[in-house]
């Protein structure tokens, strides 16, 4: 047998192991390095006190160990209308990440939450369409008179045992589980109208809502914010009745809790054009009749403007329609409104071109500002999309839409390390059909990613399924945990990615600014004792 310089024997098999060993470690690029750990960090650099809590906050994340912070603050997406005094806290920001070892990846792009876009625009909302709504003249305004009528009874078309139903008033006694009421109500397709109803809760733990459906669809995502022991308010829903002539108005709770939660005085109306959108694509229309000769021009004055530039509030009264048009005339008029999900998150148009425009001047200027090597687009929980014209003339599904948009938001940081919010195009996640209320399917997105794209994977339910989906594709991804949750939980994510190529990163992600936990985070993420 052959022997080495040095005396020992020759062996064939161990030699092709350790190769093999030595191949793979090379072929992952990761074996032999510990994966980053991140965290996620919302800022308001405006604020007077925004360095104050910062600081504090990056320094344990760098002596924990963190290597990337994940910056996201609204204001940088219009950095054009921020003073100097922004800009020196910027520079601070920087001097601090550099000081600590800190790579900062600012978040560009808000589609999704698209409020920082639409402050710029509040017209680029995505919109739905009310079709031929009817409207009779009385003393120079257009009054919007429902076809059929509406009305919501005494008499539920269902009631569940814990519900108790008196006129028009109702009790649910919650002991966990789901506890409901609902009326079926016969609608015109494509028209809005708005629920509103009384609540009052007493010992109360768990989460009311109004919920409509059409077709098995929801058509409204509203969101009820109610105290554990709350007096009498007044809450709303708004929604767009699509292709359905009959729809279920629900009231109830759908989620584990305790307590007494009452309902009284529930309505429900058509209404006008409420949120319209005014772009050239969007008109607002009267059949035969001409805007400025047969009536005022229309504009909803409060839309993106509650309670702040860019935020949409689902509810207000909508704008009059005023004309010189005898009384008795019948209009019917057509046009588009925002769609409103969970209270104030509105998407914009993935398919009008100004919002591509506002995105290049965005990443120019973050580019400028900051000049950092990598970037996350803010691609996330995309809820509307391929109602409005823009849309529809592309004769494709949402999911070609948002792959073709994604593919030129990339090129818009070309040559920059990108990351990716993954939901949007995980199968396994959001990127299914009609989702909420996307009009098809939003499969395929995923095609529109660049395989050097990195996906920031917050598919907790289904995380080996999903990691394994976009290594198959070539992505490297970080793995997105705690969410405000026990640190240890991100243990089970962590050994979910074990023999999956390319993932490379562990980030710390809190929604309530909660960094309490880093270093226990930071433990369990190295999966250490």
């Amino acid at each position: 047998m052959p022997r080495t310089s040095r005396g020992f024997r020759f062996r064939p098999r161990l030699v092709v192991s350790l190769l093999s060993l030595l191949l793979l470690s090379f072929g992952t690029g990761e074996a032999e390095r510990p994966r980053d750990l991140w965290f996620y960090y919302s800022a308001d650099l405006s604020r007077d006190d925004a360095l104050t809590q910062l600081e504090p906050v990056w320094r344990r994340a760098a002596a924990a160990g963190y290597t990337k912070v994940m910056l996201v603050d609204s204001k940088l997406a219009r950095l054009s209308e921020q003073n100097a005094s922004y800009f020196a806290t910027l520079e601070l920001v920087k001097s601090l990440a550099h000081t600590l070892g800190l790579e900062i990846v600012p978040g560009v792009f808000w589609i999704g939450r698209s409020h920082p876009l639409l402050a710029r625009s509040p017209d680029l909302a995505e919109g739905l369409p009310v079709r031929g709504a009817r409207f009779v003249v009385r003393g120079g305004i257009a009054h919007l008179s429902a076809d059929p009528p509406v009305a919501l009874g005494t008499r539920p078309s269902r009631i569940e045992p814990a519900v108790l139903v008196t006129g028009r008033s109702a009790t649910i006694s919650k002991h966990g589980g789901t506890a409901r009421f609902g009326f079926r109500v016969p609608v015109s397709p494509w028209r809005c109208y708005h629920v509103a109803v009384r609540v009052r809760t007493r010992d109360y733990t768990g989460e009311p809502s109004i919920r409509v459906i059409g077709s098995r669809r929801r058509l409204d995502w509203s969101r009820i914010r109610v105290k554990n022991d709350q007096d009498w308010k007044v809450v709303h829903a708004v929604f767009n009745s699509l292709g359905n002539r009959t729809i279920e108005v629900q009231f109830g709770d759908w989620y584990p809790g305790e307590g007494k939660l009452e309902w009284r005085d529930w309505a429900i109306e058509e209404v006008g054009p409420l949120n319209l959108l005014r772009r050239a694509d969007t008109p607002f229309t009267i059949e035969g009749r001409r805007e400025g000769r047969d009536f005022e021009a229309v504009r909803d004055t409060l839309l993106g403007m509650r309670p702040w530039r860019g935020q949409y509030d689902s509810w207000h009264t909508p704008p009059a329609i005023r004309t010189a048009l005898p009384d008795g005339t019948v209009l019917r008029a057509s046009w588009y409104h925002a769609a409103v999900i969970n209270e104030e998150q509105v998407t914009a148009c993935l398919s009008e071109p100004r919002t591509l425009h506002l995105l290049r001047d965005e990443a120019r200027s973050v580019r400028n500002a900051l000049g950092t090597r990598g970037f996350a687009m803010l691609h996330d929980e995309i809820r509307a999309l391929g109602w409005d014209p823009a849309c529809v003339a592309r004769k494709t599904t949402p999911g070609a839409i948002l792959a073709e948009h994604v593919r030129q938001c990339a090129r818009l940081l070309r040559g920059a390390e990108l990351y990716v919010w993954g939901d949007m195009f995980d199968p396994h996640q959001n990127a299914v059909r009609d989702d909420y209320l996307v009009n098809g399917s939003l499969a395929g997105s995923w095609t529109g990613l660049p395989s050097e794209v990195t996906i920031l994977n917050w598919n907790a339910e289904d995380m080996r399924t999903s990691l394994r989906f976009f290594a198959a594709r070539g992505h490297k991804q970080v793995i997105c945990g705690y969410y405000d949750g026990p640190p240890n939980g991100i243990r089970w994510l962590v050994r979910d990615a074990r023999g999956i190529r390319g993932v490379t990163g562990v980030m710390y992600t809190t929604w309530r600014n909660d960094y309490s936990q880093l270093e226990a985070f930071a433990h369990a993420a190295r999966d250490e004792k």
